[in-house]
């Protein structure tokens, strides 16, 4: 599909894709300063908790004042111009409008805010991967049935796997493995907002002046970000969790094929078919050869030794057997690239990925021993973080999902490393998250293997 042909001839009709962004942080205004450049786009209208922090991104990734002066939607949809509020309802409920994108980060929210979508006949692209991980299944039946597109988002890493494992499949091969790379340590599943800036190597006061989250990083560096990623890839694309969740195995760009097979053939894998994530880092701390911290990968195998004869004729780079092959992204440019699942949504219909599936999940692990009357603090905090593991071992067994838990009360002690249940907490089960999620477990029963 041509998309920018596609959107000059809807600006040359003065017919653009009208958009709208909920969550003008990090994510949002990258997009935003894409969207000040794309032909036949007309970001619509713009909701954030705080206006000015909205009007500040906007100045700085090069809108002027008069671009988002508006006083109302309908203002905005009249001139052309984009319209800013701190109520997500007005741009959901915005004349005109066609795609939202979620961009909050908080799973409640986004839920929400996707129901409220749907029953607008909005299209969403779900930035909010911590909502898909949470309940992305339900919420896909639940467009389809509003007949709508519930999409994830280009530009960020589970998105352009996705696209990489439809490649290896249309192509004909069998997906071994596919994810992505990261900076892992073992011992980084305890690092907290406090200690996070020293395994980046930045003081506090550097952090702030970038504007930089202290908990929305640490939660890259302690492996809730990874095992989040990877859920939302497993339900997507019918690949499942390691049994033992992510082992993080260190690999560079030249040993995806090598490292990314099956045990029984020399790799690390326990199975075919899985999500994983490879580490920057060996185990000592060294810098692993040619990394890929940055980019995506899926790792595939030659059907026929016809194939395999094809991957050395062309100089395709495979494991020492000559079956195994990985294709390989070295970066993602995040919401740089955001505006392919707002095209690829508004014009052809179609999502950048999107759960098919209630296979994986991730639950939360204490960081340290826990005391009965702490009060968890979610992804990226002080207390928890998150495992991936399968969707039937944590309804099984009444996992708490990382996505439910925070501002949630322990009823007894938690030893370090120990995955929380539902039954150790005092929760607020009316929250429409809490009960969204709970259909979700209804719906799927992933237990029994019921759909």
């Amino acid at each position: 599909m041509n998309f920018y042909s596609i959107l000059q001839d809807r600006a040359e009709r003065g017919m653009p894709l009208r958009v709208g962004l909920i969550g003008a942080g990090k994510f949002g205004t990258m997009f935003l300063s894409q969207a000040l450049h794309t032909p036949g786009l007309h970001v619509l209208a713009i909701a954030d908790l705080d206006v000015g922090r909205a009007r500040a991104q906007l100045a700085v990734t090069g809108w002027t004042a008069e671009q988002f002066n508006a006083t109302s939607a309908a203002k905005a949809l009249a001139d052309g111009t984009t319209y800013i509020t701190d109520d997500a309802d007005e741009v959901i409920n915005a004349g005109g409008m066609e795609v939202v994108i979620e961009a909050t980060g908080v799973p409640e929210a986004g839920i929400v805010h996707a129901l409220k979508c749907f029953a607008r006949n909005r299209h969403v692209v779900m930035v909010n991967v911590e909502a898909d991980a949470l309940a992305g299944p339900l919420l896909a039946r639940r467009a389809a049935a509003a007949n709508v597109v519930y999409s994830m988002a280009y530009g960020d890493q589970p998105a352009l796997i996705a696209q990489q494992v439809d490649w290896a499949r249309s192509c004909g091969f069998k997906v071994i493995s596919a994810g992505k790379g990261t900076k892992y340590l073992p011992q980084y599943h305890a690092s907290t907002p406090d200690t996070v800036w020293d395994h980046y190597g930045l003081a506090p006061h550097e952090a702030a002046a970038a504007g930089m989250n202290a908990k929305m990083f640490n939660s890259f560096l302690d492996g809730t970000k990874s095992a989040i990623e990877m859920a939302a890839v497993a339900n997507a694309c019918g690949l499942n969790p390691p049994d033992d969740g992510l082992q993080f195995p260190p690999c560079g760009i030249d040993d995806l094929a090598q490292v990314l097979r099956p045990t029984a053939d020399g790799g690390v894998l326990a199975e075919k078919g899985t999500v994983e994530v490879i580490s920057s880092l060996h185990r000592d701390g060294r810098p692993v050869a040619r990394d890929l911290r940055w980019g995506v990968f899926v790792s595939f195998e030659a059907p026929s030794d016809y194939v395999r004869n094809c991957f050395s004729q062309y100089g395709v780079t495979t494991d020492d057997s000559g079956h195994y092959s990985a294709l390989y992204r070295p970066f993602h440019l995040i919401g740089l690239e955001l505006g392919v699942s707002v095209i690829a949504a508004g014009i052809t219909g179609q999502p950048t990925g999107v759960a098919e599936d209630f296979r994986a999940d991730v639950v939360a692990t204490a960081k340290r021993g826990l005391e009965a009357g702490e009060v968890l603090d979610g992804e990226g905090g002080y207390t928890v973080y998150g495992s991936l593991m399968g969707a039937a071992k944590s309804c099984g067994n009444g996992y708490l999902p990382i996505g439910l838990a925070s501002g949630v009360t322990l009823k007894t002690h938690i030893a370090n490393g120990q995955a929380i249940k539902f039954s150790d907490v005092e929760i607020d089960e009316s929250t429409p998250a809490f009960q969204f999620r709970r259909e979700m477990e209804a719906a799927f029963d992933p237990v029994t293997g019921l759909i």
